[in-house]
């Protein structure tokens, strides 16, 4: 009989927590779990899963318009209501928190609904009671940083979005990375009048460059005042609005200012002084290929650990621990962080898998770079502006297709089927073999023959 309260205790009931969670009481591990907030974490609560939902809110009025060129005629005025599209979100949200507890609950996994708060390297508090783990696992996220300057208490970020009661006439967002252009577009399309100001030159920091600029056009189109080589300076309440004094003298005035300026290891409140866990040089949980912290039975993954923050990766680190732990030990195959695809659901979306062609370029990799840019069959007849564009890295070595980059509708999807083919290790020889689908974007990935000279 163990010496402990339980073989495992999870600190956060987030994507990768409950993936791990699961997947270790499903073999029989006496497991526990601590949630003070809300089940799901991050992704269901505060990110993708409303985000998601946020975004095809904001694409409707568009849409509509669109229909015009289509024949349809529409009479009187459309109007959006903020509460209703807040409350009904608010329902799937509750639907998926039930859907996490059933799931834990289901793997024989215990709920603690308490913060849990390191006492040694096997004990953990929840309000009045102590528990112990023979191994316990930190997968608390991570949390919106704000900068400092002057009045930044009044800023809100992508947390506080989410339960807004009035969406405003104005609105500022800082920032540059692909939460702040979604979220400067789920507020233009739904009206608002939307400015983004960023300190960098040019958004998304990381993408292809030449998907940054074409994302830039696009995303003008649509009302975004785009503000580069420029930051907030302070902000001050100005009746309901707030003044907003940027760090080139200019003022602007908003509803709200949303700051998403990236996110941090969410380590507070922790009792982390109780244990000797490491953080490496960003304050992140320093950890080794298994997830395993400078203190042998105390483990980290997802966000809190750095890297992608992205939730099919923390699931993915979550199902190597659980195996790692209590299935095939050292045999267990280490996640696999190359060829990652990820969407942004800007408007028109992103869709990336595998090299931007300044990588390649870094790496000594010579390509062969295939892009095409159009205006989709759709918006020939809806008056829309807006534009596509793809784009391939190839190999010349190998012929293999090494980046797949996209700009357009459904982006996401479409870049998801593209992303097995190059972790399959596709060549251009296979995709061109390939017979497309007719008459679809996606066909341009099968169809680009000549490389840019």
């Amino acid at each position: 009989m163990s010496k402990y309260d339980y073989d495992l205790f999870v600190i956060g009931a987030g994507s990768g927590g409950v993936r791990l969670a699961r997947m270790a009481a499903s073999k029989g591990v006496k497991v526990a779990v601590a949630e003070d907030r809300y089940l799901g974490g991050t992704c269901v609560n505060v990110g993708c899963v409303p985000k998601k939902l946020f975004v095809y809110a904001s694409e409707v009025n568009e849409q509509v318009e669109d229909s015009n060129g289509y024949g349809w005629s529409h009479s009187g005025t459309s109007q959006f209501d903020w509460p209703t599209l807040l409350a009904n979100k608010n329902t799937e949200i509750s639907r998926l928190n039930g859907i996490y507890q059933n799931l834990l609950e289901n793997s024989g996994a215990k709920i603690y609904d308490a913060r849990a708060r390191f006492v040694d390297e096997h004990t953990v508090s929840l309000g009045n009671e102590k528990v112990t783990a023979e191994r316990i696992v930190i997968a608390t996220g991570s949390w919106p940083f704000v900068p400092e300057f002057p009045g930044n208490e009044l800023a809100i970020t992508s947390n506080e979005f989410f339960y807004l009661e009035h969406l405003p006439a104005k609105a500022v967002v800082l920032g540059g990375g692909y939460i702040a252009i979604e979220m400067a577009g789920i507020m233009a399309g739904l009206g608002v009048d939307t400015t983004l100001v960023y300190r960098g030159d040019m958004f998304l920091r990381g993408f292809d460059e030449e998907i940054r600029y074409f994302v830039k056009d696009e995303v003008e189109k649509k009302g975004i005042k785009l503000l580069f080589n420029n930051n907030i300076e302070s902000l001050q309440k100005a009746n309901e609005n707030i003044e907003v004094t940027l760090q080139s003298g200019a003022q602007l005035d908003a509803g709200i200012v949303l700051a998403a300026t990236g996110r941090r290891p969410h380590l507070q409140d922790l009792g982390m002084n109780n244990v000797a866990v490491a953080l490496n040089e960003k304050g992140e949980v320093a950890v080794n290929d298994h997830y395993q912290t400078s203190v042998e039975n105390i483990f980290a993954l997802g966000d809190v650990t750095g890297g992608m923050q992205l939730t099919p990766v923390a699931l993915a680190e979550g199902m190597h621990l659980s195996e790692y732990l209590y299935g095939k030990g050292e045999d267990t195959a280490l996640v696999d962080y190359t060829n990652i695809a990820t969407a942004v659901f800007c408007q028109p979306n992103i869709g990336t898998v595998g090299l931007s062609e300044e990588q390649a370029g870094k790496a000594g990799i010579d390509c062969d770079i295939y892009v095409s840019s159009f205006r989709p069959l759709k918006h020939t007849l809806s008056g829309s502006n807006e534009r596509c564009m793809m784009k391939l890295l190839v190999d010349k070595a190998t012929d293999k297709v090494i980046g797949a980059h996209m700009v357009g509708h459904e982006a996401g999807e479409i870049i998801q089927g593209i992303a097995i083919a190059i972790k399959a290790g596709a060549t251009k020889a296979d995709f061109d073999s390939t017979i497309g689908i007719h008459p679809t974007s996606a066909e341009e990935f099968v169809t680009m023959r000549t490389a840019r000279a």
